[in-house]
């Protein structure tokens, strides 16, 4: 089999938030799903800041730089992300600016000491911020990646429309439940007690062109969940766990398979 190349894309659906100052970890300890006290410099963690309800606002990665935090965002969600933690810091001196640097990924190749590491899968590579490198692929070629890998993205859970643990954030590492209290903590850590989570998202496969976003999947005549995003061939859709073992799927007439992910348990 022949190797595969390193891949290199700027994700421009990305943008930064710096948080500095001296109460940096405190303020965004208590509002984060991820521990932050513990981030060193050059470490990225996949964290989320939820509602109060425990819905998923904004999937975020935390990046350990001197100073302060890198905050990475989807770009549509930077100003009220902004927002939100000005909102929350009060009397915490904590300085909060949007950056202009850009955002790049890179798979099937090694990083180098300004990369860091994905930490959701190792085979997504790594994430860099404010690199001059040239790119030698797009977005959607890193997004077609991160799709055959089965993890979801921000169009799959939307904003204040699903639970973190049914977007994985429990298994992808961007939830410390060990780490006391967070925005939303007490609706997620008793999800996580109970194992009351009926649904995830996970990938579907089938014939031809994706189904609609909201398009319901069905086990014989059951709904079993709803088509997400994705594309020919391949999308991920949020399925009722409890309908979907050994069961016959479609999605508009057609058959789908879901394609149970390595790295994710199965039960």
């Amino acid at each position: 089999m022949t190797p595969k190349s390193p891949q290199i894309a700027q994700l421009t659906s990305r943008a930064l938030v710096n948080v500095t100052g001296p109460d940096w970890r405190g303020f965004l300890q208590g509002l984060l799903t991820q521990d932050v006290d513990s981030l060193a410099v050059g470490e990225l963690r996949l964290a989320a800041m939820l509602t109060p309800q425990g819905r998923l606002l904004y999937d975020l990665f935390v990046a350990g730089v001197e100073n302060g935090a890198l905050i990475d965002v989807a770009a549509v969600h930077r100003d009220a992300l902004i927002q939100r933690l000005t909102m929350y810091r009060l009397r915490a001196k904590v300085e909060i600016a949007a950056s202009d640097a850009p955002v790049t990924a890179l798979w099937n190749g090694e990083g180098g000491p300004d990369w860091f590491a994905d930490p959701r899968l190792p085979a997504l590579g790594f994430r860099g911020y404010g690199l001059a490198v040239a790119p030698t692929a797009t977005e959607a070629a890193h997004d077609a990646h991160r799709l055959a890998l089965g993890v979801p993205a921000p169009a799959d859970w939307g904003t204040d429309a699903s639970y973190p643990i049914e977007a994985n954030f429990d298994l992808l590492g961007g939830i410390d439940f060990k780490k006391g209290c967070f925005v939303g903590q007490e609706t997620t850590s008793r999800m996580k007690r109970r194992g009351a989570v009926k649904t995830r998202m996970l990938p579907i496969t089938f014939e031809g062109p994706a189904p609609a976003a909201g398009t319901e999947v069905l086990a014989g005549t059951l709904r079993a969940g709803l088509v997400l995003s994705g594309g020919d061939g391949r999308a991920m859709a949020a399925l009722r766990l409890d309908r979907i073992d050994g069961a016959a799927l479609s999605v508009d007439g057609r058959p789908v398979i879901v394609d149970w992910p390595a790295w994710m348990p199965t039960a």
